[in-house]
């Protein structure tokens, strides 16, 4: 009896996308915290999110637009499944001996309304979609430009994901115009910084990845 072919799955798109699933829910807890660079304040989330945006352009450079919108389809599973998680232990009752500061920080720290939780898994949704499909329309798959490339995309979807987010979150709840246009500065500068380094990282690790691996 003939038996069907083994799949192969690139072993850079295997290592990145534990990476990816990982940083998915990272991005919310970290935003508990707000972060002074010099001049500007952003939530610490950026840091684990501007990695998610440098892995999905990565992809899309070494597999393809297709399998880098999948890799976003599929970060949902973790971004959701950390959410629900979240709000069954806040519903579980605290042990009396719990260190008395983690007992009153916790809830305040993991715990998010729901315009926040809507707002977080929308925002991820269309701003990684619309950097993967920026960077895939700029001659993407033959590494021309690419820290630039990777900068544009970036930014655009940093602005679009800033709107979304402070929109669904804080909108009728408090003044939103200076949040909102302090966000996109600080998101961008991130951008310019962080993006282009991380994912020529990307690609340069998966083709050796990849050449070494062929399967």
């Amino acid at each position: 009896m003939e038996t069907s072919p083994t799949r192969v799955i690139a072993p850079s798109l295997l290592l990145f996308a534990i990476l990816y699933g990982g940083m998915v829910p990272l991005g919310g807890f970290l935003g508990a915290k707000q972060v002074a660079l010099g001049p500007l304040a952003v939530e610490a989330g950026i840091f684990p999110f501007l990695t998610l945006i440098a892995i999905s352009s990565g992809i899309a450079e070494l597999h393809g637009r297709v399998v880098a919108d999948k890799l976003v389809r599929l970060g949902f599973i973790p971004l959701i499944l950390a959410i629900i998680l979240t709000v069954f232990v806040l519903q579980l009752p605290t042990d009396e001996g719990m260190y008395e500061p983690a007992k009153e920080a916790f809830p305040i720290i993991v715990g998010q309304g729901w315009r926040m939780m809507a707002a977080g898994i929308l925002a991820y949704g269309v701003s990684v979609s619309l950097n993967v499909w920026i960077f895939a329309r700029m001659t993407a798959n033959n590494g021309r430009l690419l820290p630039l490339r990777g900068f544009i995309a970036a930014a655009l979807s940093q602005i679009i994901d800033t709107l979304i987010f402070i929109t669904v979150s804080f909108y009728g709840v408090r003044p939103i115009a200076d949040l909102m246009l302090g966000q996109m500065i600080a998101k961008v500068v991130l951008s310019a910084v962080m993006v282009p380094l991380l994912v020529m990282a990307v690609v340069a690790i998966g083709r050796k990845l990849d050449a070494n691996n062929p399967g």
